[in-house]
């Protein structure tokens, strides 16, 4: 169905305007190669949602000029303005517009390659500013199919944040896990000195020439994360998630990653979580009273071994504090993403690189 228009707004100058926000993530909490409801491999990844950064787009239209003339600040940010052309396209052909050309101008505090979905991010702020210029709100389903066609694979990050497993080279939905994750207290760092991982240069095997083993594997991660969701365990999803960084760790071989196990165990954690096209990292904790002071040895001690700390942050939201499930709809539903959040980050002009540095506490 196509969402009904409403009028866009527009900018000093009388051009229709549009604002689009996305957020980041913090790498992965399962990550393998599962089976969909036709028995089909495919790869597949849950995320763990990062609360705050992310990516604020703001697009002006300028109706009469060429569908091409487009310009994208900063100018490196190839896969959003690929985005953009395929948004104006899109949005084009549903209000019976004809597609013109404008300007993307991107601000966010993503540092790119360490796995944090800033690419992913980039592409959804961008989509959803042209959609808002042309007074569109696109269901997730088609924000995903745009994204999925501007970078080749994609971060579930156009959904409304409840877990589920998302086929990153397909753009859908395997499975929705459940309203929201256990209560978890995540310690963040970035492994490899925060140098940025080029996941360009990662291996990449197709999905049909994963072993039965392999393929079994992670269909029992994928029935465990499920109950842990449903049971809201953060232990049980702790375990997980470490049994899916060490099958990660096979491919990236970070240095450190066998500190981060014993630090975590060390400290009473439930686990570690590895961003598996990335150098981001957590330790998982289960809430608990007192539980301060052990954050603050682990933070310490990840500074002893020269692991830069990231963020510290929680899963807890306001609807999971009362027991509710997070509002929104499903990546077959629409998206009200709203005006874009303001204050993101620092700007980033056309001659700014994006930061690789890791991100502050939060």
């Amino acid at each position: 169905m196509t969402p009904a228009a409403r009028p866009a707004a527009t900018a000093a100058d009388g051009l229709p305007t549009g604002t689009g926000h996305a957020p980041g993530h913090h790498g992965e909490i399962l990550q393998g190669v599962f089976l969909d409801g036709a028995g089909r491999r495919c790869a597949g990844l849950v995320t763990l949602p990062l609360p705050g950064p992310g990516t604020t787009a703001r697009f002006v239209r300028r109706p009469g000029t060429p569908a091409e003339a487009l310009d994208v600040l900063p100018a490196d940010r190839a896969k959003a303005a690929r985005a953009a052309a395929l948004a104006v396209a899109a949005c084009a052909r549903r209000t019976g517009a004809e597609p013109c050309g404008g300007e993307l101008r991107l601000t966010g505090d993503l540092p790119v390659g360490l796995g944090l979905g800033s690419s992913t991010s980039d592409v959804i702020a961008a989509v959803r500013a042209v959609a808002d210029s042309y007074g569109l709100r696109l269901a997730p389903g088609t924000v995903a199919r745009l994204a999925l066609r501007a970078e080749t694979a994609c971060d579930p990050l156009m959904l409304d944040g409840r877990p589920c497993l998302f086929a990153q080279r397909e753009g859908r939905v395997l499975e929705v896990l459940g309203p929201a994750l256990p209560p978890l207290v995540v310690v963040g760092c970035v492994l490899g000195g925060g140098t940025p991982v080029d996941t360009l240069s990662l291996p990449a095997r197709p999905p049909a020439q994963a072993s039965d083993t392999e393929v079994r594997d992670c269909a029992r991660l994928r029935a465990r994360l499920r109950h842990a969701v449903a049971t809201g365990d953060a232990r049980l999803l702790g375990e997980v998630a470490t049994a899916s960084a060490r099958r990660g760790q096979e491919v990236l071989g970070h240095p450190e990653f066998d500190v981060l196990t014993d630090l975590a165990r060390a400290f009473g954690a439930v686990g570690v979580q590895l961003a598996h096209s990335g150098a981001v990292a957590g330790v998982l904790f289960a809430p608990a009273p007192g539980m301060r002071p052990r954050l603050r040895a682990c933070l310490r001690a990840l500074d002893a071994h020269g692991i830069p700390a990231g963020p510290t942050f929680t899963t807890i939201t306001k609807e999971t504090a009362h027991g509710a499930a997070r509002p929104g709809s499903s990546v077959h539903g629409t998206s009200a993403h709203g005006p874009a959040q303001r204050g993101v980050g620092r700007p980033t002009g056309p001659d700014t690189p994006r930061r690789t540095t890791p991100l502050p506490a939060l």
